[in-house]
Formats: structure tokens, C-alpha cells, sequence
């Protein structure tokens, strides 16, 4: 399973700054009232709580303090080849930085060892600008290039061109899950066009999907068959855009529950104007053609509007 999202988030003028001189191959760190200089740099004065204004550039090459080796890179990950994760303080900082060191092997990194950046070749003002750091000396790099930085404690000033206001991450999680025997059940009966819920043996209620009842703490028993139709009880309109949307908003995300069930499922409501969409609305699950089923929830496409009369609220009321 694969969770995807872009993370944007709003710089401000210190890291839109700090951002800005990486996009110019320039390591950007703030001197605060002790005398000391971050990077990367500070938004706040850890000693007055006043926003940080004194940017000053230090160097591109550095000293690395401590380190762990990741002989297996992961997806996302700086590079894709073993490479160190180290603790590193520039030339002209007094703190140290994490970042990826392009060592080659292992038996090259060391407490004490001299790095400096490696500049990716397309920068946009983004921290992967600086696209890793790499033993000083070496001969290994992009053909970016490296560059051990210049004017080291010298005021930033506006050399760094304009800040960089916004920036994009995208964040990628993969992960497996281990079915219980319960959504095994639930899946199996997906995959042949079936929706089932579990009876809980204390209260009685139908769940879907089956689970351990949150009321009474017990495993679910009697395997029960539940319509493919039911009730809108509560809905939202998804009305902004968001990265990777598969659906132009206006749109309905609702949760239905389905006759025979004691509790909704979230799913898409489709087929009406989404200004239509009400509590109490009879809809019906549209099902993908067969040749796609699998033994996943995504078979059922969505869910439209039966043309049956509303469903009165007393028949939900206690599901909201």
C-alpha cells in the first residue's frame, strides 16, 4: 500500500532566504545575539525570541562530526547507491547539519574528514539544490560540480536574489499490511462482488468491515450479508485542488451506511451535482467492470443516487 502526498509549505524570510542562496550555490546561516551561527539557520533568537534578521554566508566545505553509513538507500533518499549520513559543520557555523557524504565505500568515512558540497545541476530553491557532499579532494561528483563556498561570516546582504516563498516536498510511504482473518473474509467476498459484515456476539451490531467491537472489546462471530445499497448520514464537499486529485472538485466524500450495517463506510458520491448531495440520500454502489475486481475496496467505484425517497432521519440518526 502507498500513502502520496506533495508537501507545500511556506518558507517565510529566513529559510526563503536560506533556499534562495542554495539556488545561487550559497550556504546561507543566521548569526543570533550569542554570537553563533545556525545552519541551517534559525527563524527565532533561541536567547531573545526575536525573529532572526542577520543571515551571513559560511562555506560550502566542512567537517564531519559524526556519521552512520546506510549501506541500503531507500526510495526518496539523496542517492541511490550506499552512501553516510553525517553530521556536518561547515567552515564559519557553530552547529552542525545533516546531509548525505558521497564517501564511495564505508571504510572511507571517518569522524574529522573533510567534505564539501556537491551542487545538483538544475536548482530551484529547494534544500535537494545541495545535492549532497562528497570527500574534499575528490574526484567523484556530478558534473555540477562542487564548490567549498566563499566570503565565509560575511553578511548575506540581498546577494542571494529573491527568497524562494514556496516549497514542494513530495512524501512517499509504502508499507504492507497483514490482514486479520476477519478482512481476509471481507476481501475474498470483494473479489466475488459480495459486501459481508461481522455480527459482535455482546451488542449485535453489524460491522463494516468487520472488526473487534469498539463498544464491548470482543472479536466479531456471525458473518453477515449487507446490500450493496444504503443512506448518506454525513457528507463533506471537496471544493479545494490538491496534488495527485483524481476527481476536478466540487465533490462528495460521504459516509454511507449500507442496509444491514450498524455503522457507515466512507466512499465517493457521484452522478448529481454535488450541491444535491444531502443527509438521508439513497444511493447504490457502482461497481467496476468485473475484468478489474480484485480483492480490494476499489472495486465498488462509487456510489449514486437510487431515486428511492430520502430515508428518514430517525433511521440514522443514532450512525452520525
Amino acid at each position: 500500500m502507498t500513502i502520496a502526498f506533495d508537501y507545500t509549505r511556506s518558507l517565510g524570510p529566513v529559510l526563503g532566504r536560506f533556499m534562495a542562496g542554495l539556488r545561487d550555490r550559497r550556504v546561507l546561516g543566521a548569526r543570533t545575539s550569542d554570537g553563533r551561527v545556525h545552519v541551517p539557520p534559525l527563524e527565532f533568537d533561541p536567547v531573545t525570541h526575536k525573529p532572526v534578521t542577520d543571515l551571513v554566508e559560511v562555506s560550502g566545505a566542512g567537517t564531519v562530526v559524526s556519521w552512520t553509513w546506510s549501506p541500503h538507500p531507500l526510495e526518496g533518499q539523496p542517492l541511490d547507491r550506499p552512501f553516510g549520513w553525517a553530521l556536518i559543520r561547515l567552515d564559519g557555523a557553530d552547529t552542525t547539519m545533516i546531509h548525505a557524504v558521497d564517501a564511495g565505500a564505508e571504510t572511507r568515512m571517518r569522524t574529522g574528514m573533510r567534505v564539501r558540497a556537491r551542487w545538483a545541476a538544475d536548482r530551484t530553491g529547494h534544500i535537494r539544490d545541495l545535492a549532497c557532499f562528497e570527500p574534499a579532494g575528490s574526484s567523484v561528483g556530478s558534473s555540477a560540480g562542487s564548490s567549498a563556498g566563499s566570503a565565509v561570516g560575511s553578511s548575506a546582504g540581498e546577494a542571494a536574489g529573491e527568497p524562494v516563498r514556496i516549497m514542494v516536498t513530495p512524501i512517499r510511504l509504502h508499507y504492507r499490511h497483514t490482514t486479520s482473518d476477519e478482512e481476509d473474509h471481507y476481501l475474498r467476498a470483494l473479489a466475488d462482488g459480495r459486501l459481508i459484515g461481522q455480527r459482535c456476539p455482546a451488542c449485535r451490531k453489524v460491522y463494516v468491515p468487520p472488526r473487534v467491537c469498539p463498544a464491548d472489546g470482543v472479536a466479531p462471530g456471525e458473518v453477515v450479508a449487507v446490500s450493496d445499497r444504503g443512506t448518506v448520514t454525513t457528507f463533506c464537499v471537496v471544493n479545494v485542488p490538491f496534488a495527485g486529485q483524481r476527481l476536478d472538485p466540487p465533490y462528495v466524500v460521504a459516509q454511507v451506511l449500507l442496509d444491514g450495517a450498524d455503522i457507515p463506510v466512507p466512499h465517493l458520491i457521484l452522478g448529481l451535482d454535488a450541491a444535491q448531495v444531502r443527509m438521508g440520500m439513497r444511493v447504490a454502489a457502482v461497481w467496476r467492470d468485473r475484468a478489474q475486481w480484485s480483492a480490494t475496496p476499489e472495486n465498488i467505484a462509487h456510489f449514486e443516487p437510487t431515486g428511492e425517497p430520502d430515508a428518514g432521519y430517525e433511521s440514522y440518526a443514532e450512525h452520525l
